[in-house]
């Protein structure tokens, strides 16, 4: 860890801090209609176009989410209802905490003020970061932004709203596609990768990798 203490530590929220259990979710809505064979590739393909959405001009985030749904869908032989995407974007903020979040969180909050950079909702937003357990100095959602991650204008909007470098700060993520890359190309001092299990490490893009939110209050010496 680095000197000084970061001015702000900055979070990835749906995956990182929150349970984000879109993936089974979607799986779940179409297990109707598709084979084994078919959810495994829609499941995939999903994740994969998810992001894909998220690199072009920003829209609603029930659009990305129904626009990645229905190429799922096409790309796995699975009929496409639109109902079935707007079901899974309702449940979104009904959707809490790893269990590993709220006591760790609220460790760091006593010392750092916390920020979250997050793709989603704004509208939803707010149900998520209220189950976590912990203040927030700020909340960025793409919607404020005019930006998904991993586009880094959804970083520097943050940046330019916090008044700080990049290099002030400390930003945490279990996902080096959508975060890691475009923190530390924008020169973020301090990466975290909190390795949930949903994507490779990828060393190149984070300073530290933990398992854990408490090593991360250990690894500050908190």
């Amino acid at each position: 860890m680095t000197a000084p203490a970061p001015r702000f530590i900055t979070f990835d929220m749906y995956g990182t801090l929150t349970d984000f259990a879109i993936g089974p979710a979607a799986r779940e809505a179409v297990e109707d209609i598709a084979t084994p064979d078919q959810l495994d590739v829609f499941a995939h393909r999903f994740a994969c176009y998810q992001l894909d959405e998220a690199m072009g001009d920003w829209r609603p985030y029930d659009e990305v989410i129904s626009r990645a749904f229905e190429r799922a869908c096409v790309s796995s032989g699975i009929e496409f209802r639109p109902e079935d995407p707007a079901e899974v974007f309702a449940r979104i903020p009904g959707w809490g905490p790893h269990p590993d979040v709220p006591e760790p969180l609220a460790e760091l909050a006593e010392h750092v003020p916390l920020v979250i950079i997050s793709n989603a909702a704004t509208g939803q937003a707010a149900q998520n970061v209220a189950r976590l357990g912990a203040e927030f100095h700020a909340v960025f959602t793409a919607e404020m932004s005019g930006a998904y991650k991993p586009r880094l204008r959804a970083f520097e909007f943050a940046y330019e709203q916090l008044g700080c470098r990049p290099q002030e700060t400390m930003h945490i993520s279990s996902s080096p596609r959508y975060d890691l890359q475009s923190a530390t190309d924008l020169g973020v001092r301090d990466t975290v990768y909190l390795n949930r299990g949903t994507e490779p490490s990828a060393p190149f893009y984070h300073a530290h990798e933990v398992t854990s939110l408490t090593e991360v209050v250990d690894l500050l010496g908190f």
